[in-house]
């Protein structure tokens, strides 16, 4: 029954059928002891953890504090009989302070003495009435500077607003220069005269039976300093050719004869970047990064006007229209199209509808429409004067398309898109990209390669730098 009588007692057992004296229950095991266990492997357990003793506790004040917890940072300590000490928390105890013990089941913080105003409701007292508007008593005046410290601070305020401040960009100085020694000929006609001793009859509308794929480089034009942005020919006879380029100047070329330089345009303090004709070609518009469009005559070089809303012009566009010819639309980098009156000078319609900086600008449907694409990766056709588009086109594969030429049959667009592919799109009706209609070829870098047809529209070219020629064949 003891130690001393040798009777063995299982560890193990959890009955006994007899009562066992203390020393028996408490005495050490038979056999070797184990030098390396601790107490704490030495202390009984009924997992692999530890021992675990049944308790109870209430579902709802257990995910009370399990969520107070986890938002706050503090519970109660659940070691302790709240009922019977005061609350005690584990945690973040100064945020169970602050919060006044506060649960994530309680709508607000516990009520406390409200904050007290300075009180004096007497309306008569014209002077001191205080009413709704009186100070709380421990409200603190906000601290103001000192006027030597506010001098200081004022200084440094116009210094930052005089840094970041843009410089008002003035409108550069126009003049332009002839190059060639008579304006007027014998008969007193000006470069603007169709010529009809080319070999060629420049005023027929009708195109050429077949046009053929260029085989050599008959001439090259140079005189401007810098990369050459756009180029444009004459309207309906193609017998001058307009170029603007980065060195800041619009020139004027013979395409027939002796091909020479016949005027420099010069005004723009920054490149230019887009120039359109009339339909006459007694004038043009020209685009710049100095944040002006200016309107040339081309026959004196005068600047007639200019045209401006402070942002970027990216491209630029007469209507086409006769009855129109006062009215241009230009891309801007605000991603806005603004419509001018040129008579008036002022601004009279803006289509805002893009996501992107607008780059091209082309009429469709007899004038009554045009397209625009923009870096919002998307094309839009809109009804002339009405500035909401009827037409949106953007697909998830779809590239910027910063060059846009139409067909001489009015049926095609031809956008060279940024992902080295010329894309077909209809300009009637629905718009539908022609999938059996796209060209590859070119190696699309920095500025777009510029599309246009042959006369006869077999033949789409595109130009990158004035430069290289692609052509592949297309049946209208």
């Amino acid at each position: 029954e003891d130690l001393e009588t040798g009777v063995h007692l299982d560890p193990a057992v959890k009955e006994v059928q007899y009562n066992p004296t203390y020393e028996t229950m408490f005495a050490p095991e038979f056999g070797p002891e184990n030098p390396f266990r601790t107490q704490q492997m030495a202390a009984p357990r009924n997992m692999l953890s530890g021992y675990a003793e049944p308790a109870h506790i209430n579902d709802f004040m257990f995910e009370q504090q399990r969520r107070t917890f986890a938002t706050y940072g503090y519970a109660l300590d659940p070691s302790l009989d709240n009922h019977q000490v005061s609350a005690k928390y584990i945690g973040s105890v100064e945020e169970a302070e602050k919060n006044q013990g506060l649960t994530v089941f309680e709508t607000g913080q516990k009520k406390t003495e409200k904050r007290k105003k300075f009180k004096e409701n007497d309306a008569s007292n014209i002077d001191g009435f205080l009413g709704p508007w009186a100070k709380y008593v421990d409200e603190k005046d906000v601290a103001k500077p000192s006027e030597e410290e506010q001098k200081e601070l004022d200084e440094i305020t116009a210094k930052r607003q005089k840094k970041g401040k843009q410089e008002e960009e003035k409108p550069g100085e126009e003049k332009t220069i002839l190059h060639v020694k008579e304006m007027y000929d014998y008969q007193g006609r000006s470069y603007l005269h169709i010529p009809q001793d080319v070999g060629v009859n420049l005023r027929s509308t009708m195109p050429p039976e077949k046009c053929y794929l260029p085989k050599k480089q008959i001439h090259v034009w140079s005189g401007h300093t810098k990369g050459v942005s756009a180029v444009r020919l004459f309207p309906l006879s193609g017998h001058l050719l307009l170029s603007c380029s980065m060195d800041c100047k619009i020139k004027l070329w013979e395409v027939y004869g002796e091909r020479r330089c016949l005027r420099t345009f010069i005004g723009h303090s920054k490149a230019v970047r887009d120039i359109c004709f009339n339909t006459a070609g007694t004038q043009f518009l020209s685009a710049a990064y100095d944040r002006y469009l200016k309107l040339w005559d081309t026959e004196t070089g005068q600047c007639i006007s200019r045209f401006t809303n402070r942002k970027v012009p990216y491209c630029v566009k007469f209507n086409p229209d006769e009855d129109k010819q006062n009215l241009f639309v230009a891309g801007m980098s605000d991603k806005k199209i603004v419509q001018w009156d040129i008579r008036s000078g002022e601004i009279v319609q803006e289509y805002d509808r893009h996501l992107g900086a607008v780059n091209t600008i082309v009429f469709v449907d007899e004038n009554r429409r045009f397209v625009s694409t923009s870096d919002d990766k998307s094309l839009r056709v809109w009804e002339w004067d009405i500035p909401v588009d009827f037409k949106y086109i953007a697909e998830p594969s779809m590239h910027s398309m910063p060059a846009v030429t139409l067909s001489p049959n009015g049926k095609w667009l031809a956008c060279q898109s940024m992902d080295n592919q010329i894309l077909i799109f209809g300009a009637q009706n629905r718009f539908r990209l022609n999938k059996k209609k796209i060209f590859k070829g070119h190696m699309v870098a920095g500025y777009a390669c510029q599309v246009d047809f042959s006369p006869d529209m077999r033949v789409p070219q595109s130009f990158q730098n004035l430069k290289e020629v692609t052509a592949g064949p297309q049946e209208g």
